[in-house]
C-alpha cells in the first residue's frame, strides 16, 4: 500500500550532482503545474541518496528522505539559486559497503553494491507514478537504468558544462557563462595594473563549452579545452603577442579544468573517485601559470612576465539564475508536465535548434556531447572560430 495518496497520481522530483542556478525555478514550475493538474508532488532529498536511504515502514521517520512540496514553498525557493531539495553524487548502482544505509548492511555485503531494486521498491512504497530527475549525465545515466527497470521517467538536463547529450542547452549554463564573463572583466583591473598574463581556470571536465563561450563573447584572448591538447610554448607565444598588442599590457586565457598539455593527461588532485568513477580534477591552471612564467622571457625580450592565476570555481555556480536559466527552467518544467499529462515517459526534455522538444532518454548513455573542434575551435589560434554562424543555435556550439 503506497504511503502517499493523490487525486490523480504522485510525481517525485529530485536534483543530483553539482548545484546550478536554475534548479529551484525548475522545481517551482514543475510543482505548480503538477498541483494544478491534480497531482501530489514530493521532493526526494539529496539526489539519489534520499530514495536510497528510505525505510519501507509506515512508522519510520523518512523526513530526511523526502518531503511533500507545496506551491507556497516552491514559489519562495524558485527565486533563488542552488537547490532547496539538496543534492549529492550518490550512485545507487555503486554503493560502497560503508556508505550503505544501516538497515541494508546485513543484506548487501560486497565492497561495492547495486541497490537498484531497493530504489524501485522505495518508489513504489511512496506511490510514485512519475519521477522527474534534474541532473547532468551522471545523475541521468542512473535515471536511464531506472527507466529500464520499469520506472516512468521524464528527465530535465542540468549542468553548467552544457554537456548532456541530446540537447543544445542544459540548466545552469547561461548563468555560468554570464558569471565567467563578469568575473573575468572584474579581474582586468588587476591584470592591467600589473601588466601580467591572466590564467583563469573554469569548470569543464570533458567539454570546453564554459571556456569557449566566454572567449567568444570577448572575455578572454584565448582558451584551452579538453577536446584539443595544447602546446604550452605556442600558448605562451600567443599570449605574449596579445599582451604586446594591448595598450594596458595584459592578456587572458581561460583554461578548462580538463584541458591537457600536448603529450600529457588530465591533472587530478588525488586518486580518490566519486560514486560515478570520476577523479577530482584540479591544478591545470597552476601548471599552465608556472610554465608561462618560465617561458615568458623567450617571447618578451628576455624579461619574465608574472601571472595572475585564479580558479573561478564555485563563484560561477553561486547566486541567483540569470534570465535565460529562469525562463528555460520554467519551460523545461512545463514540458515535463506536458508529457506526463499525456502518459508519455522515457523522455528527456530538450532545446534543439532554438525549439523546445523531447528525445528518448537513452540518448544520455548512447552518445557524448563535446565541442566539435573542427567546426568551432581554431587549433592554431586557441580560440573559437568566428565564422559560419548563420543558422546556428543561440549558443552556437550545439555539440
Amino acid at each position: 500500500m503506497s504511503q502517499i495518496k493523490s487525486k490523480r497520481g504522485v510525481i517525485a522530483i529530485l536534483t543530483g550532482g553539482g548545484d546550478v542556478p536554475g534548479l529551484n525555478p525548475a522545481i517551482r514550475a514543475t510543482t505548480i503545474r503538477a498541483i494544478d493538474e491534480g497531482y501530489t508532488v514530493i521532493g526526494l532529498l539529496r539526489g539519489w541518496a534520499g530514495i536510497s536511504n528510505l525505510i519501507r515502514d509506515s512508522k519510520a521517520d523518512n523526513s530526511e528522505c523526502y518531503q511533500i512540496l507545496t506551491e507556497e514553498e516552491v514559489n519562495k525557493a524558485g527565486r533563488t539559486g542552488g537547490t532547496f531539495l539538496h543534492t549529492s553524487r550518490t550512485n545507487p548502482s555503486r554503493i560502497k559497503k560503508e556508505d550503505l544505509p544501516d538497515h541494508l548492511k546485513e543484506k548487501y555485503t560486497e565492497p561495492v553494491n547495486d541497490i537498484t531494486q531497493e530504489v524501485v521498491k522505495n518508489l513504489k512504497f511512496l506511490g510514485v507514478d512519475y519521477l522527474i530527475p534534474i541532473g547532468g549525465d551522471d545523475t541521468l545515466s542512473y535515471a536511464v537504468r531506472l527507466y529500464q527497470e520499469g520506472v516512468k521517467i521524464v528527465a530535465i538536463p542540468k549542468t553548467m558544462d552544457n554537456d548532456v547529450p541530446g540537447t543544445d542547452y542544459c540548466l545552469g549554463f547561461s548563468t555560468c557563462v554570464t558569471r565567467t564573463i563578469s568575473l573575468t572583466n572584474n579581474l582586468r583591473t588587476i591584470g592591467g595594473s600589473h601588466e601580467r598574463f591572466m590564467v583563469l581556470e573554469v569548470f569543464g571536465r570533458y567539454a570546453g563549452f564554459t571556456a569557449m563561450l566566454p572567449t567568444l563573447a570577448g572575455a578572454a584572448n584565448r582558451c584551452v579545452i579538453p577536446e584539443y591538447k595544447f602546446n604550452i610554448e605556442h600558448l605562451t607565444e600567443l599570449l605574449s603577442e596579445d599582451r604586446r598588442n594591448n595598450p594596458s599590457k595584459y592578456s587572458i586565457v581561460l583554461v578548462s579544468e580538463g584541458a591537457m598539455f600536448e603529450g600529457g593527461e588530465m591533472v587530478f588532485k588525488d586518486k580518490t573517485t566519486d560514486a560515478f568513477g570520476h577523479a577530482k580534477l584540479g591544478g591545470i591552471g597552476d601548471l599552465v601559470s608556472a610554465k608561462i612564467v618560465e617561458l615568458s622571457p623567450k617571447y618578451n625580450r628576455g624579461k619574465k612576465v608574472d601571472v595572475i592565476n585564479q580558479k573561478l570555481g564555485y563563484f560561477v555556480r553561486a547566486g541567483d539564475p540569470d534570465a535565460i536559466d529562469s525562463i528555460v527552467a520554467t519551460a523545461y518544467g512545463n514540458l515535463a508536465l506536458d508529457l506526463i499529462t499525456k502518459g508519455i515517459h522515457g523522455r528527456l526534455v530538450v532545446l534543439k535548434n532554438g525549439r523546445y522538444d523531447n528525445v528518448p532518454i537513452e540518448v544520455i548513455v548512447e552518445t557524448k556531447k563535446v565541442v566539435d573542434v573542427e567546426k568551432h575551435y581554431n587549433k592554431e589560434r586557441y580560440r573559437p572560430n568566428y565564422q559560419s554562424i548563420e543558422m546556428k543555435p543561440m549558443f552556437i556550439m550545439e555539440g
